[in-house]
């Protein structure tokens, strides 16, 4: 559920010096993939690397084509990536127009105003292609907004975050916190660019399983600097996981290490912009 609430101190490690670069799916048919996306949310088909992709705001929507259906969303496939969202100036409008041009949702509009300290505020689950999970909830804009994940412990995945990305991250009290019979905290958020990262326990899910995101719908993301070695060096000090050796990929200098709870995440060499 939502995506706000993340009171508490923020953490300053220093000033942000990278950026959000992109999400990676995993599609048996990126194609088509792209087509939903352009037509449902807030963004534009494009090629990436001479393949189908999307560019929204800021960011990109990167897809590699597979055989067989990747492994869905985190709820299910125990995987550190819970969903992607895009806002909604006006959620209830906007959810009647998107059901009204077909579009399947997983949970319907609900009201979460108690929790988001917020009346009026509205989410709903997009079912998106390869059963992506995608939000849509009550925001000030309609683009591309967040990313949302899974941790053991949402503070100390911050906190690496912080560390190598040079971002402030957000955290709510250290206690748990239930909401509807499920636990919503502790959390933590940080924003980069225009995407608010957040971070939930593993506890909303009733288990503290993980496996690597490689393989399933949402594959991996990445976030970009001016300079790879001077990264990828701190990571390597301190006994990260490689799991793919910097090279070129799709286009672009990039390595791709296990970050927290098996989350593959890439480091690009340069910031995205549109192709």
């Amino acid at each position: 559920m939502l995506t706000l609430l993340l009171m508490g101190s923020a953490a300053l490690w220093g000033q942000a010096t990278a950026h959000f670069h992109h999400v990676h799916l995993n599609s048996t048919d990126p194609a088509a993939a792209t087509r939903f996306y352009a037509e449902k949310f807030d963004c534009e088909r494009a090629a990436y690397a001479g393949k189908p992709a999307i560019w929204a705001q800021k960011s990109w929507l990167l897809f590699d084509r597979v055989k067989a259906a990747p492994a869905p969303g985190a709820v299910v496939s125990d995987s550190a990536v819970w969903h992607i969202g895009w806002g909604a100036e006006d959620m209830p409008a906007t959810y009647k127009k998107q059901t009204e041009s077909g579009t399947k949702f997983q949970t319907p509009i609900t009201d979460i105003s108690d929790l988001a300290n917020f009346k009026g505020f509205y989410y709903a689950y997009v079912d998106g292609p390869d059963h992506a999970l995608i939000e849509l909830n009550t925001a000030r804009h309609h683009n591309f907004g967040h990313l949302h994940l899974f941790s053991n412990d949402p503070h100390g995945a911050a906190d690496w975050y912080a560390k190598y990305f040079g971002i402030a991250a957000r955290k709510s009290k250290p206690e748990a916190r239930m909401y509807r019979e499920v636990q919503v905290g502790p959390s933590a958020s940080f924003q980069i660019d225009n995407v608010n990262v957040i971070i939930y326990p593993a506890g909303y899910r009733k288990h503290n399983r993980f496996r690597t995101s490689r393989g399933t719908v949402f594959d991996h993301v990445a976030f970009s600097v001016d300079a790879l070695a001077p990264t990828l060096e701190a990571m390597r000090r301190d006994g990260v996981k490689i799991l793919r050796k910097a090279g070129k990929h799709d286009g672009h200098r990039s390595v791709i290490v296990e970050g927290p709870d098996m989350l593959a995440v890439e480091i690009v060499e340069g910031h995205a912009a549109r192709r």
